[in-house]
């Protein structure tokens, strides 16, 4: 690579770019059109809830926990061979996904295709910052967050034309050519980067500890409905999830600055409030979305399309709206905009929560759908922002991955609870009325933890300023943040 790097309208500039947001557009489709398939790949695999939860988790899993390390392996080994690495792993993944022959098999892969994720998700970007030079790096990152946006906003569509019109199956088979072109771009324009004074060894045991860790909870909350919390296997999981807990937090105390997550990060109250909020907030979400999918085609008779496009407005107006909510958050602070936004989502929750079958979309589930997404666009751009200005700059990096973990770790831990706290289990999910019962109540919950964190951000953000010079723009945010929070 030229040290001046590359140009937007130069070809090589070009082919990187499209390799960049083909790979993110892939996996941010997978994120998006899964939940739409559950029902579906539920009654032909006759799976239970607890096989669906992890249809969803096994993938969420290992992403939030080897994502940091996928991105420090880029760095140390070269930027465009652990995302080449990545987008191959990904897609044999998704091979295996495609053709599942039962629902362990497609748990299994969902699983290999989350390592892969790790390894493809914090690549895109690493390489439009790497590569381009520093006058078109803005103008790269803005067509890679554009694109990948609009990648996301039709894959309620291209998910529920694929499962309506052919099979489930291909909301995963379409990953091979899209991966096809990735690895021939990328090989024909990127260039290779690496960053070659980095010192640090790879923190494999913070790693798989957190995987650990996470694992051993989510399966005790999963199997608690079925095997009982007095059952071996619960009180297992959740001994085998606090015991890597622990050792976590000792190992990575151990290695300070060199660990994935620093706990030194954590001496900042506003930094430490920020993840508990991102937890709340994500976790809230994608809680609710998971139950609400299932619910709309279950509950209220929609094919797969129509439960897609239910969602899509919020998408759209995240889409629209998210560029001047962060320019409003730098201009008047954070505060308000962190305060209202969880407060617009609950509205939308106990909003859409109140649907029964008959009801018509645009009175009864619209306004829901767009009270929450004012919610989330007033919120997401600030929080990305503020979680960055909470730290010293040359740590933003680790700040913002330690906060994507945090948002997927909450979106993992409230699909795996929240339908044990509502007392929905086994194939329940495919009655209608129980559905409907346990929809309400997870409702209420979700809210709630929406209400939590309007408060948190209430009395801990009033001195958040976003306007210091010395702060890097957030302008990865929304594509981060449309890939963790699953926003359909």
């Amino acid at each position: 690579m030229e040290e001046a790097g590359l140009r937007m309208g130069s070809a090589a500039g070009r082919g990187t770019l499209a390799a960049a947001v083909l790979a993110s557009g892939m996996a941010f489709l997978d994120s998006t059109v899964v939940n739409v398939a559950l029902p579906t790949l539920g009654r032909e695999l006759g799976a239970s809830l607890a096989q669906l939860q992890w249809v969803i988790n096994g993938y969420t899993l290992t992403l939030a926990s080897f994502v940091l390390l996928g991105g420090a392996l880029g760095d140390r080994l070269g930027r465009r061979r652990i995302f080449v690495t990545g987008v191959v792993w990904f897609t044999l993944a998704s091979l295996v996904c495609g053709i599942a022959p039962n629902v362990e098999t497609l748990i299994a892969a969902r699983v290999v295709q989350g390592m892969g994720g790790a390894l493809l998700a914090p690549g895109s970007l690493a390489l439009l910052q790497s590569s381009f030079r520093e006058e078109d790096r803005a103008r790269a990152i803005g067509a890679w967050s554009g694109l990948a946006g609009t990648t996301t906003a039709l894959g309620p569509f291209v998910g529920g034309v694929l499962i309506d019109q052919a099979s489930w199956r291909w909301i995963f088979l379409i990953n091979l050519p899209l991966a096809a072109a990735v690895v021939w771009l990328s090989k024909a324009y990127v260039p290779e980067s690496r960053n070659t004074a980095s010192t640090q060894h790879f923190d494999v045991a913070g790693a798989l500890l957190g995987a650990t860790a996470l694992g051993g909870v989510t399966y005790a909350l999963i199997a608690w409905p079925e095997r009982g919390f007095g059952s071996v296997p619960v009180l297992g999981g959740f001994a085998v999830g606090l015991a890597a807990a622990i050792a976590f937090l000792l190992v990575e105390r151990a290695r300070a600055m060199g660990a994935m997550m620093p706990l030194r990060l954590f001496s900042s109250r506003v930094f430490s409030v920020l993840n508990l909020y991102t937890v709340l907030t994500y976790g809230a979400f994608g809680g609710f979305f998971f139950l609400l999918v299932i619910y709309l085609q279950t509950g209220l008779g929609y094919d797969a399309l129509e439960a897609g496009l239910a969602t899509l407005p919020m998408t759209l107006l995240m889409l629209l709206g998210s560029e001047l909510s962060g320019a409003a958050a730098t201009k008047f602070g954070p505060k308000l905009q962190l305060t209202v936004g969880p407060l617009c989502c609950a509205v939308g929750v106990l909003l859409i929560r109140e649907i029964t079958p008959g009801v018509n979309y645009w009175t009864g589930i619209l306004p829901g759908v767009l009270a929450y997404g004012i919610g989330l666009t007033l919120l997401v751009a600030p929080l990305t922002a503020s979680v960055l200005s909470a730290v010293e700059v040359s740590f933003a990096g680790v700040a913002s991955g330690v906060n994507n973990t945090a948002a997927r770790a909450g979106s993992l831990l409230a699909v795996a609870a929240l339908p044990l706290v509502v007392g929905l289990s086994g194939e329940e999910y495919e009655n209608g009325p129980a559905l409907g019962s346990a929809f309400y109540d997870a409702g209420m919950w979700c809210a709630g933890a929406m209400v939590v964190a309007a408060v948190l951000a209430l009395f801990v953000c009033g001195k958040v300023r976003l306007d210091r010079p010395d702060r890097p723009p957030p302008a990865e945010h929304l594509p981060q943040v449309l890939q963790r929070g699953r926003c359909p």
